[in-house]
């Protein structure tokens, strides 16, 4: 009983853990579909109902400590794509959402995902589950302002006397002893220590208006209550967004949403060991199936595309391997329904910690990459740089496909080059020319 006591614990503490790492997009997400003229309000109250949808439904079918939230990148193409670039209402990019859906669902039907997946080579794997990695780290680097623009190399560090930053570092130096003397929870604490340091800058020292604050000071309260707005939900446009013209923003929808679930699934289950006797993601079918589900949600609700969040990596490095993970974290948000100011009380420095930490445990799979093979290794390190300097999970993938292909074309190992991987090269180059 102790035992099963004690496992729950740690599968709760790991669903807050995920949580924590995630709640960012509630805001952040808002903040970008906003500039399609959609209102803030109603945008908050959508991305709360697909992160708690998606992820309680992950748990409870899949059974996967994934934790499901609009996709950071899906909402950038639908806003400054689709709609300000393209010319489509939000509505329609809603029903282009919708029906991206639709297309991951029947591809899943169809078993294609699976063949998509059988086809991806070990050595990407690996690859994927590191410049996942990366791509956390550089994220939670640039969130806390450790990492700034630079006029001359595009990226440099903020000055150590910056009360933020200096803040940021103690938090992160105090979270990575913790972790390393295996204490419960490390994440977590890091978390709560850093926000209680935070409390000073912009009251008796530093100005927090340097993370693009209004306000002067870096954690904030601004009320407990505030009712959830609807005005978007079901204002799907269904019949405009199938226009003819409209058909490639619906595939690029479905081919990101499909790439970035299975990429994610793969590097998560990659780097906690979390796999099947075949060596792919356990429970791959219904996780996709959940995901092609959340999506079609979204659509409906009003939001950007759901996908699998590379965040969830927060919860299973605290333990969390069961769908009660998922569930904790999507029920977490439930009540930011009604008390999303509180969400504003943890600084972007605190939340930050676990991004950067994670991208350290996600370094494990390069132990099995052969560096000796430049055919295995080059499209290794193509796919985990490119992730991160290019801001694009996606990127990263594609060209480690098409490095992967060409390299074994031109080495003689044609037969290692399979249909479905050509197929997946094809789709890569159409995506980098739409």
């Amino acid at each position: 009983m102790k035992t099963k006591n004690k496992l729950i614990r740690t599968e709760i503490l790991a669903g807050l853990s995920s949580f924590l790492a995630t709640f960012y997009i509630v805001i952040v997400n808002p903040a970008i579909l906003s500039d399609t003229g959609m209102p803030f309000s109603a945008a908050v109250t959508s991305t709360v109902l697909v992160c708690a949808f998606g992820s309680v439904l992950m748990g409870v079918y899949a059974k996967n400590p994934f934790v499901i939230a609009p996709g950071m990148g899906l909402n950038a193409f639908f806003t400054y794509t689709a709609v300000l670039g393209l010319g489509l209402s939000y509505e329609t990019a809603l029903g282009a959402v919708f029906w991206s859906g639709i297309l991951f669902l029947i591809l899943s039907i169809l078993k294609i995902r699976d063949k998509i997946v059988q086809s991806i080579p070990h050595s990407l794997r690996y690859a994927i589950a590191a410049g996942i990695g990366l791509f956390i780290c550089f994220i939670g680097f640039q969130n806390a302002g450790f990492i700034i623009d630079d006029s001359a190399t595009l990226v440099g560090m903020a000055s150590l006397k910056n009360p933020i930053c200096l803040t940021f570092l103690i938090g992160l130096g105090l979270t990575a002893v913790l972790i390393a003397r295996k204490v419960p929870g490390a994440m977590i604490l890091g978390i709560l220590f850093t926000t209680i340091i935070a409390w000073p800058i912009g009251r008796w020292w530093g100005e927090g208006a340097a993370m693009s604050s209004e306000l002067p000071t870096l954690v904030n309260y601004s009320g407990i209550f505030s009712m959830p707005d609807f005005s978007t939900f079901l204002k799907v446009n269904l019949v405009d967004s199938l226009q003819f013209s409209f058909l490639p923003i619906i595939f690029v929808f479905a081919f990101t949403d499909l790439f970035d679930s299975l990429s994610t699934m793969v590097g998560l289950s990659e780097a906690s060991d979390y796999k099947d006797a075949d060596g792919n993601p356990k429970n791959l079918k219904k996780s996709l199936f959940v995901d092609a589900l959340t999506t079609i949600f979204s659509g409906l609700v009003g939001t950007s595309s759901g996908t699998t969040y590379i965040e969830s990596a927060v919860g299973i490095r605290e333990g969390g391997k069961t769908g009660l993970t998922a569930i904790t974290a999507g029920l977490l948000f439930l009540p930011f329904l009604f008390f999303s100011p509180l969400l504003s009380i943890v600084p972007s420095i605190a939340s930050s910690i676990a991004l950067v930490l994670v991208g350290y445990f996600m370094m494990k799979p390069l132990t099995k990459i052969d560096w000796s093979l430049p055919d295995e290794a080059i499209p290794v390190f193509f796919t985990m740089i490119l992730m991160p300097l290019t801001y694009s999970i996606t990127t990263g993938i594609i060209f480690g496909f098409l490095s992967y292909t060409l390299l074994k074309f031109f080495v003689g190992k044609k037969s290692e080059i399979n249909p479905v991987l050509l197929i997946i090269n094809a789709f890569s180059l159409l995506f980098l020319w739409l």
